[in-house]
């Protein structure tokens, strides 16, 4: 039964700030007490305003011991002055409506000479002066005192938010970005990651370690502590973390390796430390880096210990193998550049382990296929292997493409299923590009094309170390005008010299094909990336593979070591590369002599060949099988 005597809650920090809350609560307090004292002092002087009937008014204003100093008239309103006092304390006012008194009572009175507000009361025994409260009044007045209070409220309290917040962003722009995935995230497994078994099995013994690492212990044995996952990009470098720690069951800290940049110096080790302290309180734990060479290349002479890249290389290197060696955190990184590396970090004691997620092999990438094409809708003759032996060379991200491909062009077809058809467009839209039926060709640019498309089908056919033909098209598609398609019949990790030549010989055959029948001044640019890719393969036979004729087993440094010469200011001497130029040349030249031979001994097969793509425009293997039997291999061409 597995064992896992480390495990501990995720633990999680917040930025707070005692002081800051404090302030904040005692700022709200002091507020809301004085919004209440205005509200209730306004209740208070509203309470002072009574209904006072004229007749009271009048009998306190006869009383000699009465406490009424005066009774003043104006306009329509009566102001009683208290004795003592210098303001109106109580009112008798009109509303203009009527309904208390009439708008012709207090000015007749006042016109009533010699008359007493007593004859007055006589005259009118049924009128009373009333005290108007008018309740939306005192709604207004108390909204206009509120209001401003609430306004200031909401006011200082983003005020206070937002220092708060720039507090905390000021505070936090040295913590590390990582992403968190605990235990209760979805997880991913070795059974998600098809494919890539030798680069599981490397992973299992790390897993092992996590989940019982007294089995270990006892033996005396330490965790790695760095995994370097290398390969190219797209072959699930960081599915296969993910799956790790899906396996081990512990908190998975993720983060790019261009997130510890900053225009700051320091920033970036800052984050390292940081990000390491939350790995080691969730131990055992899981750090990820993704592309880690943007953070971790080869330092040199010209660079400096104030840079910022290598303040933040040096404290992951401290981190990694610093005094505390017992953390349980492992650190894994992936990245498609192990020469950029620098040496520290990729000696034992750091990056322990390096894995290498190869591009998938034939069986696996059916595998990865069945993963992808699993859940949509496939018609039962669609041919998932048959795709799996023409995508060499691809990774699981290009197969993901071609299976969504696949989908979308079954749902703009109108398809309830996807078809083989949809399929075929799919890997032929992700291998070269769309077709751009927009491209409208005349007839001469199509027969250019046509014998430009056989000449390479023709040659690549008849070579015996080229691959089988497996398709020809005249329709424009990417940034081609035409393509010939050559798919190996089985994987291999190695080309001989001989298999490279006739790469070479079937790359002239457009060239070579144009030239034929149109005339040497007649080529067109349509073999320009054909020529691009003649010499692109011929400097590498010669640079990186020693197979150049006057330069067998030389081989050259690459640009990438940083090694130059003074005088040329590249990796080889003036008379290097001259030598180097010879070769190319002579290795294009052959090719062209070779392609050339191969085309005037089967110019019938060529113009048959052209007529067929002329009047279908696409050829499949099976239709291109009758048109090429009959194509010969000449003596000159033979390298062996």
């Amino acid at each position: 039964m597995a064992e896992n005597t480390h495990k501990k809650p995720i633990s999680t920090n917040k930025n707070i700030n005692p002081s800051n809350a404090v302030r904040s609560f005692l700022f709200m307090v002091i507020l809301v007490c004085l919004g209440a004292f205005l509200i209730m002092n306004l209740n208070q002087n509203n309470a002072q305003m009574t209904e006072v009937p004229i007749s009271e008014v009048i009998r306190r204003a006869n009383d000699a011991n009465g406490d009424i100093a005066k009774i003043t008239v104006t306009g329509n309103e009566l102001e009683i002055t208290l004795k003592g006092k210098e303001r109106p304390t109580e009112k008798s006012r009109k509303d203009g409506s009527g309904t208390l008194y009439d708008q012709g009572l207090v000015n007749h009175c006042e016109d009533m000479e010699g008359e007493s507000l007593i004859e007055c009361e006589k005259k009118y025994p049924t009128i009373e002066f009333k005290e108007e409260v008018n309740g939306w009044g005192i709604a207004l007045d108390i909204a206009l005192t509120v209001l401003p209070i609430i306004a200031l409220v909401i006011f200082f309290s983003w005020m206070m938010k937002q220092a708060t917040a720039a507090n905390n962003q000021s505070m936090a722009f040295g913590k590390s970005r990582a992403r968190l995935y605990g235990p209760d995230e979805k997880k991913v497994t070795f059974k998600d990651v098809a494919g890539n078994e030798s680069a599981k099995q490397d992973l299992t013994e790390i897993v092992d370690f996590l989940k019982s690492p007294k089995k270990y212990e006892k033996l005396g044995a330490k965790i790695p502590r760095g995994v370097l996952l290398a390969g190219d990009p797209g072959t699930g470098k960081t599915l296969m973390a993910r799956a790790v720690a899906g396996e081990a069951d512990v908190p998975f800290f993720s983060i790019s390796g261009s997130e510890f940049a900053e225009m700051f110096v320091g920033v970036g080790a800052s984050r390292v430390r940081d990000l390491f302290s939350k790995a080691k309180k969730n131990a055992p734990s899981i750090i990820f880096i993704d592309e880690i060479d943007a953070v971790a290349h080869k330092r040199d002479a010209r660079g400096g210990a104030g840079r910022e890249d290598e303040q933040t290389l040096n404290q992951i290197l401290v981190e990694m193998d610093g005094f505390d060696n017992d953390s349980g955190v492992i650190v894994m990184a992936a990245t498609n550049r192990v020469d950029m590396l620098d040496k520290a970090l990729l000696r034992p004691g750091r990056f322990d382990r390096h894995v290498n997620v190869t591009l998938p092999e034939r069986k696996d990438r059916l595998e990865i296929l069945k993963v992808h094409f699993k859940g949509k809708p496939v018609e039962a003759n669609v041919d998932l292997e048959a795709l799996a032996k023409k995508t060499a060379g691809s990774s699981g991200a290009d197969l993901a493409n071609i299976a969504n491909e696949a989908a979308i062009t079954a749902a703009r077809e109108g398809h309830k299923a996807i078809s083989n058809a949809d399929v075929t467009e799919a890997f032929e839209r992700v291998a070269i590009g769309p077709e751009r039926k927009s491209k409208v060709m005349n007839e001469k640019e199509r027969k250019i094309t046509a014998y430009h498309e056989a000449g390479h089908a023709i040659v690549g056919h008849v070579l015996p170390d080229s691959d089988p033909v497996h398709k020809v098209t005249i329709i424009p598609r990417g940034q081609t005008g035409g393509v010939t398609w050559f798919l190996p019949p089985e994987d291999r990790s190695y080309k001989s010299v001989y298999e490279l030549k006739d790469i070479l010989a079937r790359a002239m055959g457009g060239r070579v094909a144009e030239k034929l029948i149109f005339g040497t001044d007649a080529v067109t640019t349509g073999a320009s990336s054909d020529l691009k890719n003649v010499a692109e393969l011929a400097k590498s036979m010669v640079v990186e593979e020693g197979m150049g004729s006057g330069t067998r087993n030389m081989v050259f440094p690459s640009e990438a070591t940083g090694y130059y010469t003074i005088t040329t200011g590249k990796p080889y001497s003036e008379k290097t590369a001259e030598v180097i130029d010879a070769e190319i040349k002579k290795l294009s030249d052959e090719a062209g002599v070779r392609a050339e031979a191969v085309l005037k001994a089967n110019k019938a097969v060529l113009d048959k060949l052209a007529e067929e793509l002329l009047k279908h425009e696409t050829l499949e293997e099976s239709e291109l099988e009758p048109i090429l039997k009959s194509a010969k291999l000449p003596t000159i061409v033979k390298l062996h």
